[in-house]
């Protein structure tokens, strides 16, 4: 198993085609919040000294403190401020009044991602929302010279952040993403699926087009297969039948628009259901609960703040 998972997290790293820009980098004194929400974006924000408090929907504070990092793979409201619970007068820091990285205050280096291909589309439907890689997390023993490297270019008396950030970034996020390749919040069933190459094309089509009307015969000349032995290869690498499996990923995929805000009809549009009692009885089987209350469940743990948000993977 560890080596079918070393083998999709080498084809991931390898064919991940990945545009990093860096938004501002500097030094934050006084009254203020940094956010790259908005944007419709993935973004990064990398504490190189201090310490603040990162904010999103449904969770409490959480501490940071130098080397840790914060990778949002979806636009998500969030900021990050010097207090627990910031005041009225925080606002955000315009790019144009950052100061340059000092020994003293807090100093973040924060912009964007931009994911193409295959492997950004595998990257976005499986790893959570939000990754979250404290100091102290085991996985950064081997990339805290990443952050020193960061660092030293922060602290370069240049106008221009130094293009050596962007590129040690997203070397810090491919580390990051192979030591959660095993963790159990990650969808095993696609990683499974996509590690092999007959099947890698299929998975690219479910991900775009999640609801045309796949039969299996469909799907089994997607892989240039015929009808039995891709239901055999199938069940041998993911463990579900193909229909199964299609059905997880149309309501994940459901749920993840449903949580964005979409309404139940389109949502299940999106996935291939113009029934709307055909799509409730397909959604409480695969998430447990039905999509109307699903939904309203997390609106109203977004309005009292009271639920953690399953989407955000913490490593200590």
């Amino acid at each position: 198993m560890k080596q079918d998972t070393d083998r999709l997290v080498n084809w991931l790293v390898s064919g991940l085609e990945l545009e990093t820009t860096v938004f501002h980098v500097g030094q934050y004194c006084g009254s203020w919040r940094a956010s790259t929400a908005g944007r419709a974006r993935a973004s990064f924000h990398l504490v190189l000294r201090g310490h603040c408090f990162l904010h999103l929907e449904n969770r409490a504070p959480i501490e940071l403190g130098p080397r840790d990092a914060v990778f949002l793979l979806r636009d998500r409201p969030h900021s990050l401020t010097p207090e627990r619970q910031p005041g009225p007068a925080c606002v955000p820091r315009p790019m144009q009044a950052m100061l340059p990285v000092r020994p003293d205050g807090t100093s973040l280096a924060c912009g964007f991602f931009d994911f193409r291909g295959l492997p950004g589309e595998l990257l976005r439907e499986s790893f959570p929302d939000c990754l979250l890689l404290h100091a102290d997390a085991p996985a950064l023993r081997a990339i805290t010279p990443l952050f020193d490297l960061v660092l030293a270019e922060a602290e370069r008396d240049m106008a221009e952040p130094s293009p050596l950030i962007e590129r040690l970034t997203e070397l810090l996020l491919f580390y990051l993403i192979r030591d959660l390749a095993g963790h159990e919040d990650i969808e095993a069933g696609l990683w499974a699926v996509a590690s092999r190459p007959q099947f890698a094309p299929l998975v690219d089509h479910l991900l775009r087009d999640p609801g045309r009307d796949w039969s299996v015969e469909d799907m089994a000349q997607m892989a240039n297969m015929s009808r039995s032995s891709f239901f055999k290869h199938f069940m041998d690498i993911c463990g579900l039948p193909p229909a199964q499996f299609l059905l997880s990923l149309r309501m994940n995929i459901a749920a993840r628009r449903l949580r964005q805000g979409e309404s139940v009809t389109r949502a299940a549009e999106h996935v291939g259901y113009q029934s709307a009692a055909a799509f409730t009885r397909a959604f409480k089987k695969v998430i447990g609960e039905q999509p109307g209350a699903y939904q309203r469940a997390r609106r109203s743990a977004a309005d009292t703040g009271a639920r953690r948000d399953p989407r955000l993977l913490e490593l200590h």
